[in-house]
């Protein structure tokens, strides 16, 4: 099984984006999805955009693993 967790894309260059994961930056690959844009939402897996993904999506999917987060005790984003 993998799972994906939402991004959003800060800025673009070349083949890669720096996103804002659930409060964190990070650099990630893009070359699956050389359709996105800065301010668009992206699934990640292992270091990689994987999918664009809608805004409303997106925010529901952070609301829940920040509850996934919450209920295991780790730090609350």
């Amino acid at each position: 099984m993998c799972i994906g967790v939402p991004a959003k894309v800060i800025t673009i260059t070349e083949e890669q984006a720096l996103v804002d994961v659930l409060g964190s930056q990070m650099y990630v690959g893009i070359l699956f999805v050389p359709e996105v844009k800065v301010g668009d939402y992206v699934l990640l897996h292992a270091g990689q955009a994987m999918t664009v993904v809608d805004e409303t999506y997106a925010n529901e999917s952070i609301k829940e693993w920040r509850e996934i987060i919450r209920e295991s005790d780790g730090p609350v984003l």
